[in-house]
């Protein structure tokens, strides 16, 4: 087969793994994230366009908008998440092939090429992202681009489309979220004019004027916005879902809790044999000192969210690429590429089957009796049954309780839900989870749905918001017959 005809075998991969079930939740929306950007898009109309939302940019809301009229699909919420959900997987595409593209610039075998193309397909981290109608996946083809375009200028820094393009997609990132002013650090290592840097900066800047206007015209609530932001991500504000961060090492927990399963295991192993043979050139830099200062930077802020690394989910299934290129035997690169996959390959049946809370929700209602009383938790996007067959649940706050309350919440109750890993895994109410599990509170587990779509993984032991929103484990209790 031609490296022309894989090429084109790969883009349709591309677009399978990532439009495939992008309604994926069977109409209930699990992703806070998207439903507050997709709130944000159902109130918009011209030429009110404040979306009274300050925690990104305006620019992903403004195209979630237009292509909703483009498109002539009611402005409504499920709508606005639909559209959110195909910005990111349509920027994810592009973003494959931007990468794609990068590759020439690093190894010189058309083989290399497709080889890191598939295992950045089959990245675990990748297609979820994708299936997200958030601001990652356009955020992650930003960075992508300015890598691309440094390259560029760096090959033929007289060529000025280079530093208008530079300029045109920062400020996009800029309008997208302000975090993408590391973005600017791969411009940074090749320019070598004054004059392009303050065009650059300058136009840049303007773009982001332009496209997300109300950080300025709304300047006193975007700012506030970002206090509380800030706050929130130093840790000086603790919420209820920046628990699992207290007591965390920098930099160690993304290298444990995130990128061994947003690249699959196998390929997270096989990179950190890879990191071994970079070789320190100009060409690398390119790549590595962005990537440095940008972990560097999130590594050791007090948040530590999966998406925060997101811009270097593409490392290890470069530095793959780098280990087979390094491998002279035939057989073992095809086994080191086939086993790579398998994570990515077993992540995207997430996506195939029915969402665990919509099975545990339909099993409650068949099961279940009517007007049981349920103790369950708080704290989720969508509590749990989604469908109430009449029961009288308490979503109790384990964030802030008295214990006396939990113990009259336990004896009352028939049955416990525990819809995701969130509280139990954050050390709250500790003494309770240990003996409901050891059996010791008079309740039996009857029921598990359990996604199983992490290779030798268990995702309940990743940084929560890995699962949580997509594929959370739940688990179901009846109190014991005396």
């Amino acid at each position: 087969m031609s490296s022309k005809h894989f090429l084109i075998y790969l883009f349709v991969l591309a677009v399978i793994t990532r439009f495939i079930k992008l309604d994926w939740g069977s109409s209930f929306f699990f992703h806070p994230d998207e439903n507050n950007m997709a709130t944000a898009i159902s109130q918009l109309s011209w030429p009110d366009m404040n979306p009274h939302f300050f925690s990104y940019g305006q620019f992903p809301l403004y195209l979630g908008f237009i292509l909703l009229k483009v498109f002539s699909l009611p402005q409504n919420f499920s709508n606005s998440v639909l559209v959110l959900r195909s910005i990111s997987a349509v920027c994810s595409i592009i973003y494959l092939f931007i990468l794609y593209r990068l590759s020439f610039y690093l190894f010189n075998s058309k083989k290399l090429h497709l080889v890191f193309l598939t295992l950045l397909i089959f990245t675990p981290g990748l297609i979820q992202l994708s299936h997200f109608g958030t601001t990652e996946s356009l955020l992650n083809l930003i960075f992508a681009l300015e890598l691309l375009l440094a390259f560029r200028i760096n090959q033929k820094p007289s060529l000025k489309i280079n530093y208008f393009l530079t300029a045109l997609f920062l400020g996009i990132g800029l309008a997208t979220k302000i975090s993408a002013i590391l973005f600017f650090i791969p411009f940074l290592i090749v320019n070598r004019s004054i004059l392009c840097l303050i065009f650059v900066s300058g136009f840049s800047f303007l773009i982001s004027i332009i496209l997300s206007p109300y950080n300025f015209l709304e300047l006193s609530n975007f700012l506030s916005s970002m206090r509380y932001e800030t706050a929130v991500a130093t840790g000086k504000l603790l919420v209820f879902y920046t628990q699992q961060f207290i007591g965390s090492t920098p930099y160690i927990f993304q290298l444990i809790k995130i990128f061994p399963y947003s690249s699959g295991l196998l390929m997270f192993i096989f990179g950190l044999i890879g990191f071994f043979f970079i070789k320190i050139n100009r060409k690398t830099l390119i790549i590595i000192l962005p990537c440095l200062v940008y972990f560097i930077y999130f590594g050791q802020v007090f948040v530590k969210w999966s998406r925060f690394m997101s811009p270097l989910f593409f490392i290890f299934p470069l530095l793959t690429t780098l280990l087979i290129s390094k491998i002279k035997n035939s057989f073992l690169n095809k086994l080191i590429l086939i086993i790579s996959i398998i994570p990515g390959i077993l992540f995207l049946k997430l996506y195939l089957k029915l969402d665990t809370r919509i099975q545990a929700s339909d099993w409650i209602n068949q099961n279940v009796p009517a007007h049981s009383t349920v103790l369950s938790e708080s704290g989720n996007v969508i509590n749990l049954p989604v469908n109430n067959n009449n029961l009288n649940i308490n979503n109790f706050d384990f964030y802030n309780y008295q214990s006396e309350d939990l113990i009259n919440q336990v004896n009352q109750s028939d049955y416990i839900f525990i819809p995701s890993r969130r509280v139990f895994k954050n050390n709250f109410a500790t003494d309770y989870y240990r003996n409901l599990f050891n059996g010791n509170l008079d309740f039996s587990e009857i029921k598990k749905f359990v996604p199983n779509c992490d290779f030798l993984l268990n995702s309940e032991n990743a940084e929560e918001t890995w699962s949580v929103f997509d594929h959370p484990t739940i688990r179901i209790f009846n109190k014991n017959e005396n």
